[in-house]
């Protein structure tokens, strides 16, 4: 804190406002302090100096407290030596004391306290007043212990308020570098799904459209056409998905189970026949368990589109009070797997990844393996709460 800083300047005025506040008070109490105190030397301009000293010295006390003590201590000690009465004085003392306390580590500020008191003492047993000797020592020892203990108390309780300020400032940036990457990861799942669907059907639609060429191209002019359509609504979805990591761009709906027929549409016109079938009334989910389920679905897809070697694909919707399941089967030659769990963590491709950490986020189970009968099949279950 400098002393020409914005923040400086309350404490400044605040300090010259208690030094003037004790320096009246001084002034107008002293007097009758001595009137109750028979043997005192009776007050006079050189006992007002001593006073206005020890008060104006507590203006400088924030900025240098040893300073302020040391000229405090002076001026109390030559105040009671020369026997003028106990009064105001003795506060500009415990207020020195406290600062020290307060402002100083604990051994420097105890080393200065004791060296205060030790001075203050000499009043105890020469002064021009009455000199209560001994008897004297352990009130005197009250005005530097009381004081100090409480600018040590003070000063222990601000250092841990300031320590758990910074801990939860550091949480707070932890908290939100995790968050940051959870959403980058997030983002960077959604990119992989959307564009590894998009290229997946445009590649097989230019397959076809390449065979068809020589022979049939009023065909393959079909096959270019649902090309380009792909293509748009891969970089539409594409777009939706950036959009959420561009500061101000707003947020459009996200996929969700709604948006299958436009999916087994598209998939239709790259040559994966898809026979979508509900069970249950369909009813609106939340946002994290209707794109999951989503993207459950187009990835499972996309697979069988590239790997399974067949012309369509089942995909069954089942809608229950507390939960919805999503199951997409085939008959095709794909590389089989062994039974996949999200919870017992295996890994395999990005896509299977990608799928097993969508629904175990959401505390579902995900199985994924061969069909006995041939084939394969990927089923998954995703809780939602009962609709009220």
């Amino acid at each position: 804190m400098r002393w020409n800083g914005r923040r400086a300047w309350p404490g400044a005025v605040g300090d010259a406002v208690l030094a003037l506040a004790l320096l009246g008070f001084g002034q107008l109490a002293t007097g009758l302090a001595g009137v109750n105190q028979p043997g005192s030397t009776p007050v006079d301009g050189f006992c007002r100096v001593l006073m206005a000293v020890a008060a104006l010295a507590l203006v400088g006390r924030r900025y240098a407290p040893v300073s302020t003590l040391v000229v405090v201590t002076v001026a109390t000690t030559t105040y009671l030596v020369l026997g003028y009465p106990y009064g105001p004085i003795l506060l500009t003392f415990l207020i020195a004391v406290y600062t020290v306390a307060v402002r100083l580590p604990v051994r420097p500020a105890a080393l200065a306290t004791a060296g205060a008191f030790v001075v203050l003492l000499a009043h105890v047993f020469w002064s021009r007043g009455p000199a209560p000797g001994w008897a004297g020592v352990l009130p005197a020892s009250a005005w530097a212990v009381v004081p100090f203990a409480a600018g040590v108390v003070v000063r222990v309780n601000r250092e841990a308020a300031a320590r758990s300020r910074a801990e939860q400032a550091r949480d707070r940036v932890e908290q939100a570098r995790r968050q940051a990457d959870e959403e980058r990861l997030r983002i960077a799942q959604e990119v992989h799904d959307v564009v590894g669907h998009g290229l997946a059907a445009i590649s097989m639609q230019a397959e076809i459209a390449l065979h068809l060429l020589p022979k049939r191209p009023e065909q393959a002019e079909v096959a270019l056409t649902a090309i380009g359509r792909t293509s748009r609504e891969a970089l539409d979805e594409l777009r939706v998905t950036l959009g959420a990591v561009r500061r101000g761009a707003e947020r459009e709906p996200v996929p969700g189970l709604a948006r299958l027929p436009a999916l087994c549409e598209r998939l239709a016109g790259a040559g994966l026949a898809v026979d979508l079938r509900r069970d249950g009334d369909p009813r609106e989910l939340p946002a994290a368990v209707d794109l999951a389920a989503y993207r459950v679905v187009q990835e499972a897809l996309t697979n069988v589109l590239r790997h399974a070697g067949v012309t369509s694909a089942e995909v069954t919707v089942g809608y229950r009070a507390d939960e919805v399941t999503v199951e997409v089967t085939d008959r095709g030659v794909g590389a089989a797997a062994g039974p996949f769990d999200a919870a017992d963590g295996q890994t395999g491709g990005h896509g299977l990844a990608g799928m097993r950490e969508r629904v175990a986020a959401l505390g579902g189970r995900l199985t994924i393996g061969p069909r006995p009968d041939g084939g394969f099949r990927v089923w998954a279950r995703l809780p939602v709460e009962p609709p009220s």
